[in-house]
């Protein structure tokens, strides 16, 4: 696979996610932190989104990162580090705020097709 190609598969990946995100963020934050079996599925996807996202993004060529310096890629292997690792720990409302804001926002600014 060429290194172009890979790019576009990656970049694929995060606008699938993106969508995902937008599937969870649908439900609405009541149901997301309700405290029953379909809120805690709603908050299991949305922590695994975050996974996947951070995922792709470690996969990112460091070439391409490098244009885009605003962008805090450390954080967000930072915040997939404490959603898989440390699952106790994890704030619901930070993991609301990164799949209705800052994964819409990071496709938007990253591939192309979303802007």
């Amino acid at each position: 696979m060429t290194d172009g190609l890979k790019l576009s598969r990656l970049l694929a990946d995060l606008a699938s996610f993106e969508q995902q995100a937008e599937y969870v963020a649908e439900a609405g934050f009541e149901a997301y932190t309700a405290d029953d079996q379909n809120g805690a599925l709603l908050r299991n996807a949305g922590e695994r989104i975050l996974i996947k996202v951070a995922t792709v993004v470690e996969r990112l060529p460091a070439e391409f990162k490098a244009t885009y310096p605003e962008i805090a890629w450390v954080d967000i292997g930072r915040m997939r580090n404490l959603v898989a690792h440390h699952y106790d720990h994890v704030d619901d409302d930070l993991v609301w705020n990164a799949l209705v804001n800052l994964v819409p926002a990071l496709v938007r600014q990253i591939v192309p097709s979303s802007n």
